[in-house]
């Protein structure tokens, strides 16, 4: 029988990503498989990605802790979806939603039946059609899988969480069932000679540290695959050209919203995430349009309550390596790519390749194919994520400043040009493969930032304007009903999910 087995892995770089990584390789392998993690307590994590999408559900089902538990541990709070302030012109607001718009008609999905009703003098807010956009409005929550016999789906939701608090909880349940933490900051990366392979990384204290595969959460430093493997970097910032962030915690306000929100000033925009116990902020902006000084004076006096940290400023290049995995080393987190967090994926990402990675997990022949697959797959999704985040910037009427000048203007890749163009002449979508944002996704930040097509679909011409107008009638309806009856955000959260009480 031939021995290939991977016998060690070999994580460097702690934060969520790396315990991320640790805690389901052990829940998925059990003791089958020795993992050690190497991280240093004198190299900080960049710990500001706090708003997720809903696949960070399937996280806690595949570590088995339930979601109240979870939220709990983590101050966290749900999400029913972001809502964007001043993105297509100044004193414009919608919500995009997880969840679905409406519901379809025969053969029409429901945005067109929308569109006909507007080409018909209709002229309502898509979000009376949402769910999640409703119980936004409302700062309102509920567990709701469906809306009785409607045919309308429930709430779709993800969470708000401190980040360092799941990376604390995630390690817990990493040593629990037998990973190794080891404390040292790395000196150097050894190489096969023939093979150019890594064997081990070496601590300055002079200890070894060897591994059959090595995954790098060494954040922006990318010591294993960028430094010692020479992977290069792509670089987007000629398409998303914000380079720096400052982020600063201020203390929580009522009400508790369920949503993040995302409002653009000048050169960029600034976050706001609410957790039970604080507010999570920060204002991403693009160096050459705005300096440091001016970006923190926008975030600091646009905070709800006062801070409670200091500001603490992040540089960062969006882009992506040119291979994510190569040889016996696999880059998550900052070490694979930046992507602002404009629309919350960066934990996504760490667990999406996570995912592909147990789906391919190799033995120590590790299989040309099976890498080349790997990155094929990431590469799909880093390029698919890159174009629906240069949407939010191209699709704007902005014309306040050097910064909206140019992202209205610049040259898109040909990728998102397509869609485009196959949504401004019929408002038609469709989703390729297993691209991360779906349909409604897309036409929620459309028609957000008011990019409305020439037309409808064929079929809604034979809608007349009593037909288009009670079909919008009932299903506002029929949500408006159920959230009215739903418990407030605070209310659930205090009921289902308290914050641990600390000493």
């Amino acid at each position: 029988m031939k021995d290939n087995k991977i016998n060690k892995v070999v994580v460097v770089g702690g934060g969520t990503a790396g315990w991320m990584s640790a805690a389901l390789l052990c829940r998925i392998a059990g003791k089958g498989l020795q993992i050690e993690l190497v991280e240093s307590e004198d190299i900080g994590t960049v710990g500001v990605g706090e708003a997720t999408i809903p696949q960070i559900r399937y996280l806690c089902d595949a570590l088995r802790v339930p979601e109240t538990e979870f939220l709990a541990e983590v101050n966290g709070t749900y999400k029913v979806g972001i809502e964007f302030v001043n993105w297509g012109k100044i004193g414009d607001r919608f919500i995009h939603t997880f969840g679905d718009v409406g519901r379809r008609l025969g053969v029409l999905d429901f945005h067109q039946v929308w569109l006909r009703a507007r080409e018909l003098g209709i002229e309502e807010d898509l979000g009376k059609y949402s769910f999640g956009a409703l119980a936004a409005k409302e700062n309102k929550f509920d567990h709701i899988d469906k809306i009785g016999d409607t045919g309308l789906l429930g709430l779709g939701y993800a969470f708000h969480f401190d980040a360092s608090l799941v990376a604390k909880l995630l390690r817990g349940i990493s040593e629990t069932n037998g990973v190794t933490r080891t404390e040292g900051k790395i000196g150097a990366v050894n190489l096969h000679p023939e093979t150019g392979f890594i064997e081990s990384v070496q601590l300055e204290s002079g200890a070894m540290v060897s591994g059959d595969l090595f995954i790098d959460c060494s954040g922006f430093r990318s010591l294993l695959l960028g430094d010692a493997l020479g992977v290069g970097y792509v670089d987007w910032s000629h398409w998303l050209p914000a380079d720096s962030a400052i982020a600063v915690q201020c203390e929580a306000v009522e009400p508790l919203l369920p949503y993040t929100r995302s409002t653009a000033h000048s050169a960029g925009w600034q976050w706001r995430i609410p957790l039970q116990n604080r507010i999570g902020n920060g204002h991403v902006f693009s160096s050459p349009y705005m300096d440091e000084e001016t970006a923190r004076n926008i975030l600091m006096s646009n905070l709800d309550g006062a801070p409670v940290t200091e500001p603490r400023t992040l540089r960062f290049t969006t882009g992506k390596r040119e291979q994510f995995w190569y040889k016996n080393c696999i880059g998550l987190g900052l070490a694979s790519g930046f992507m602002e967090p404009l629309e919350s994926t960066s934990i996504h990402l760490v667990q999406a390749g996570l995912g592909r990675l147990i789906d391919l997990f190799p033995t120590t022949d590790f299989t040309q194919s099976d890498i080349d697959e790997y990155n094929r797959r990431t590469h799909f999704e880093f390029d698919s994520i890159r174009d629906f985040l240069i949407l939010h910037y191209c699709a704007t009427e902005r014309d306040d400043s050097d910064f909206w000048n140019y992202c209205r203007t610049m040259e898109i890749p040909d990728s998102l040009q397509y869609k485009f163009d196959l949504w401004r002449a019929h408002g038609r979508f469709y989703r390729n493969e297993d691209e991360l944002f779906t349909t409604p996704s897309w036409i929620q930040v459309f028609i957000g930032q008011r990019v409305i097509p020439n037309d409808c679909h064929g079929m809604a011409k034979v809608l007349s304007k009593e037909d288009a107008a009670d079909y919008l009638m009932r299903i506002n309806g029929h949500l408006s009903q159920v959230v009215a009856k739903m418990p407030t955000h605070r209310d659930f959260v205090t009921k289902r999910c308290p914050m641990r009480e600390t000493g």
